[in-house]
């Protein structure tokens, strides 16, 4: 197998403006010889995130968020986010991050928060910058920690020791669960189905080796941008307005690869992946933006042959939809498992209907391509509450892994900023089916052990018992027998006992044919946007 048949060759990204793959041989886009762990729920990540802040021999860490709060407990009280980087301020750790401006919370939104941990932050001898460098409607939606070791003394670890996590969780309340998904103690507004601590399910990587520079460059690009940090916001303005922050930031001079050794740790190779709108100030390292997510779900899904394993907050993309269908259609064996919230995170009148009306298009079309051949689950806790899905997954054929911050919808795909990254394992699984795709790829060892964690935790397994699992169609078969188990229990009066595991049947409510108008022009206009240049939004091309 070449790893460019699933990654994007430099040229595929389609940004020439970035510096991210330059210095690389010939065409190449990625990274490898890295070692990554995926981390199953904000509480795994929140505790190998405390793990690595308190190493000694860090020296910086830079960060990025779309939502952050000062008090949020990493594994307990007196591990608070912004006492923890407070501590490392007065050990001469150097700290810069990037928050998103937000809107207020009158609004259901951040920015007083955002704004708080700001200001401590920055109180304590950080710089950390209050963004709205976004397409109008935007926002920056990436989730990133970089923690960079420096050179201390004789026997310091250097930078071969750096760990970058990437992927969809913030560094704020609601986030911090666990496999048993009874929700964060410190918890965040959502439907009231979700109840009053709503049960959350995420991802998050944690990356050590080469492509850390990559995330690196991610980081610098953004962070060097000379747009103004701030511009009128009329929402902003008519609810409250907010001190200012600086109009610009010092630039970060420390290039990415100067004096980083980053060798080798692994086995994964690693492509950074993101996602930046075109816009009217255009970033000067994305100048007709970038949409190298879009173009490689675009690319893998092409290659898919066996089984396609989403979880997903949204899955509102009619192109990703058709590229599905598409894949189905072709390919008569191809089965397709999806897992996404049961209700939206905030199901009102016309914002409900819009999410419910774009998702059932997307049913709709995946079930005329592939009838059977495609299941809908959401997830529900040992107390039957919703579990909110917020994960942003996708494994292909146990080979091709993405995990990031990007949701399968068009805002995602092109209108917010995002960073993902695409894994593909030098490592062949030795269980059987050893090729499933027959293309010869192979099964992959990281690919494959996340679609069974995941599949494990959703089905409430020990570890020890996957042997059902491994193969797709008796995965794809255990999954639905298993959702059909608790559907009917959930119907029934509840005198038996309850059968194990989280999945439920998704059904997605259908909206009033009145409704429906208002509900697609919401998706359209707000919900959904197209940050695409015009020439590319005609052409229906990424």
């Amino acid at each position: 197998m070449a790893t460019g048949d699933w990654f994007l060759s430099a040229s595929e990204r389609g940004n020439p403006s970035t510096a991210i793959d330059r210095d690389r041989r010939g065409d190449v886009a990625w990274s490898t010889g890295n070692r990554v762990r995926v981390l199953v729920d904000g509480a795994t990540y929140f505790e190998r995130l405390y793990a690595e802040l308190a190493d000694p021999a860090t020296s910086e860490v830079w960060f990025t968020d779309w939502e952050g709060h000062t008090d949020e407990q990493l594994v307990g009280p007196g591990t608070e986010i912004g006492a923890i980087l407070a501590d490392l301020i007065r050990r001469a750790v150097r700290i810069r991050g990037l928050l998103w401006r937000s809107h207020p919370r009158a609004a259901r939104f951040a920015e007083e928060d955002n704004l708080r941990l700001a200001s401590k932050l920055n109180r304590d001898g950080a710089v950390v910058a209050l963004d709205e460098r976004i397409r109008r409607g935007g926002s920056h939606h990436q989730k990133l920690v970089i923690i960079r070791r420096g050179p201390t003394g004789q026997d310091a670890p250097g930078r071969d020791a750096d760990v970058a996590f990437v992927g969809g969780i913030d560094l704020c309340h609601g986030r911090r669960d666990d496999y048993r998904h009874l929700g964060d103690p410190q918890a965040v507004e959502l439907d009231e189905r979700y109840g009053e601590h709503p049960p959350w399910h995420d991802i998050q990587l944690e990356i050590k080796g080469p492509a850390i520079r990559d995330v690196a460059w991610s980081f610098r690009e953004r962070w060097n941008d000379p747009t103004p940090l701030d511009h009128r916001n009329p929402l902003r303005a008519a609810v409250r307005r907010l001190a200012r922050q600086p109009s610009h930031l010092a630039p970060l001079t420390v290039d990415p690869t100067e004096n980083l050794e980053h060798k080798p740790q692994g086995t994964h190779s690693v492509q950074v992946l993101r996602t930046y709108p075109h816009k009217h100030q255009p970033y000067d390292f994305a100048v007709q933006g970038e949409r190298s997510i879009a173009r490689a779900y675009l690319k893998a899904i092409g290659r898919a042959r066996a089984l396609i394993a989403i979880e997903d907050q949204y899955l509102w993309s009619a192109d990703a939809a058709a590229a599905l269908a598409r894949a189905l259609v072709a390919h008569r064996e191809l089965l397709v498992v999806i897992v996404v919230p049961r209700f939206p995170d905030r199901d009102g009148k016309i914002t409900g209907a819009a999410s419910r009306t774009a998702q059932g298009k997307v049913i709709r079309t995946l079930r005329q391509a592939g009838g059977e051949r495609v299941a809908f689950y959401d997830l529900v806790n040992g107390s039957a509450t919703p579990i909110y899905v917020h994960a942003k997954s996708c494994i292909i054929d146990d080979v091709w892994l993405e995990i990031g911050s990007d949701n399968l919808n068009r805002r995602s795909w092109t209108h917010d900023s995002e960073l993902s990254c695409a894994i593909v394992d030098e490592t062949l699984d030795p269980r059987g089916p050893r090729d499933p795709a027959g293309l010869g790829d192979g099964a992959r060892q990281l690919a494959r052990d996340t679609r069974i964690a995941l599949w494990r935790e959703h089905l409430g397994r020990e570890p020890s018992d996957d042997d059902d699992l491994i193969e797709p169609r008796q995965g794809f078969e255990t999954l639905r027998r298993s959702a059909l188990a608790l559907d009917a229990w959930c119907s029934s009066p509840r005198t038996t006992p309850r059968p194990p595991g989280h999945l439920r049947t998704h059904h997605c409510e259908r909206v009033s044919n009145w409704l429906r108008p208002l509900a697609q022009l919401a998706y359209r206009t707000t919900l959904d946007p197209d940050g695409r240049p015009r020439a590319q939004r005609r052409a229906g091309s990424y």
